[in-house]
């Protein structure tokens, strides 16, 4: 074989034969892509192997009888600005997604993948956006434990049991487990850290084309140096928490909202529009 059909080879799964025909092979540049096809075969058997332990929440609950699992998580509680979005997805028993982790430790790119691959593999999703007058009515922590039990509520397909993100809640007949920091020890908490995340960024995108001059595109809301001038220096958007500091304090007029925004539903889901 020459190089080009030795390359192709070795990236559609040889057999035991054509590698060991390979390994005998002298020339540098076999010898190259066959210790880099090596090294990516280990590095895929380590994935799995951490994959696999992002699981055994969820064997313990299918060994106990459990049929459906779901993983809940939210992205948003901290921010000054823009929706708590909140996310639940089941993932089938035998999945498998490379890479797939707490959304804070991939990069932008790497979630967007991993959101379209979620969406392609998930039995069933569901999120729920959360207004910026029900956190200021309820504040953070109650809307977000309310927002939990309702996102679980809508899936299509009724779990046995949800894995929640360091949140005790309530949700019908559904078993409720509360991990603290499951983002990284559930693979279906993860799952659903990847889609409340990026649903959340690319609302925030959308806003900071309304309001340019508070950076939401970049702080994603949070108070960054640059999006509080932008407070002392514009007011406040209808999208700021009142109830959150310094904006509670700072007593600051709504700026009118420029145009609606309306959201589409992913795949089986459901979104609460935010407040307008």
């Amino acid at each position: 074989m020459n190089i080009s059909e030795v390359r192709e080879l070795l990236l559609n799964a040889p057999t035991e034969d054509q590698l060991a025909e390979l390994a005998q092979d002298q020339r540098a540049g076999v010898k190259k892509m066959l210790a880099a096809y090596y090294k990516r075969q280990k590095q895929a058997e380590v994935e799995r192997e951490r994959f696999h332990k992002m699981l055994s929440y969820e064997r313990q609950y299918y060994a106990e009888g459990a049929k459906l699992i779901a993983g809940v998580d939210e992205a948003g509680r901290g921010p000054l600005a823009g929706p708590l979005v909140i996310a639940a997805v089941v993932l089938p028993q035998d999945v498998f997604i490379s890479g797939l982790n707490d959304s804070k430790q991939i990069s932008a790119s790497k979630r967007d993948k991993l959101y379209d691959e979620v969406l392609s593999k998930a039995l069933s999703v569901s999120v729920n956006i959360v207004s910026i007058s029900n956190i200021d009515e309820l504040n953070i922590y109650r809307a977000t434990q309310q927002g939990m039990g309702e996102v679980l509520l809508h899936l299509d397909k009724q779990p046995d049991v949800a894995l929640i993100d360091a949140m005790p809640v309530e949700a019908g007949n559904i078993k409720t487990v509360s991990l603290v920091h499951g983002d990284a020890l559930s693979a279906s908490i993860a799952a659903a850290s990847i889609v409340a995340k990026v649903t959340r960024d690319r609302i925030m995108e959308k806003l900071a084309v309304l309001y340019p001059e508070y950076g939401f595109a970049g702080n994603k809301g949070y108070g960054s140096r640059e999006h509080m001038q932008a407070i002392d220096d514009n007011g406040a958007t209808c999208w700021h928490r009142r109830s959150y500091e310094p904006v509670k304090s700072m007593n600051l007029e709504a700026v009118e909202k420029r145009e609606n925004i309306l959201y589409s539903p992913i795949k089986d889901g459901y979104e609460y529009e935010p407040q307008k």
